[in-house]
């Protein structure tokens, strides 16, 4: 098992700043049951094709500050867990990376829960994809409140990501169960992209729901090749404000069958 760098666990009050971390052998920062953490002019390095080289990585940690910091590495850029709130991330510059994940979250039908989280001020070069939620089929709870805001990206394959059918292997069984998405806004990505502009690949049996989409704009890195529209599946809200290209506004409106979906009782629920 290749070790992390700098791991804290159950700390509180933890400050973090004027560091540099290279070449870790796999994650680089990682904070474990903690409170009150504040990260804050770091750079880390490692090479785009290094695996499982996250960043920041975060689980069951709360009262998260990261800010004014250069992360390049070959995972995401900050990840965050199961039991994570209240975090808010700014300024922060991404390249390369996977971009600025939440998950994968619920793996083996367990219960995550993620709620609260702020991203703002991010630039995302280089990059699989900007802004990412994923989760497993079978997992519980929900990922909640979370606002992705005035992110730039360049060259970045997906750059709006939500997955529920994650699966990190040759092929995953169907599940019904799902980890429950809602109250997720994007407001004010601009940049270019290299295959699609978004996909949001929600559960069939719990849709993703109030989402919004305000000031997308985004265009295609070259002219040519293999571009796709955008595309949304069982995603309910709402866009407006300048939107491009125009695939971006496939939200669909609330139906019964969404309201009757949202009211499924769960074992677990956060």
């Amino acid at each position: 098992m290749k070790p992390t760098v700098v791991r804290f666990y159950k700390g509180s009050n933890v400050t973090v700043r004027d560091i540099r971390i290279i070449n870790s052998p796999l994650c680089h920062l990682k904070f474990d049951s903690s409170w009150g953490v504040k990260v804050n002019n770091i750079t880390i390095a490692s090479p785009q094709d290094s695996p499982n080289t996250d960043g920041i990585h975060l689980e069951h940690t709360r009262n998260v500050e990261i800010k004014h910091s250069v992360i390049g590495c070959g995972d995401d850029c900050v990840s965050m867990q199961t039991g994570c709130s209240n975090i808010n991330i700014q300024n922060i510059d991404c390249s390369p990376s996977h971009g600025i994940s939440i998950g994968s979250l619920g793996r083996g039908n367990s219960l995550a829960c993620v709620s609260n989280v702020s991203i703002d001020s991010i630039t995302v070069q280089n990059s699989q994809s900007a802004v990412r939620i994923k989760t497993w089929q079978g997992g519980v709870g929900s990922v909640r409140n979370v606002t992705f805001s005035n992110i730039h990206v360049s060259d970045v394959e997906v750059p709006i990501v939500i997955d529920q059918y994650y699966c990190n292997k040759r092929s995953c069984k169907n599940k019904t169960d799902a980890v429950a998405i809602s109250g997720i806004a994007y407001r004010g990505i601009v940049g270019t992209y290299l295959y699609q502009p978004m996909r949001l690949a929600c559960s069939d049996s719990l849709p993703c729901t109030d989402v919004s989409l305000d000031d997308i704009q985004l265009s295609p890195e070259h002219s040519s090749g293999d571009l796709r529209p955008a595309s949304c599946w069982n995603t309910y809200g709402e866009a407006e404000g300048p939107i491009k290209p125009s695939s971006i506004g496939c939200l669909q409106r609330h139906t019964g069958k969404v309201i009757r979906a949202l009211t499924k009782s769960h074992m677990y629920t956060c």
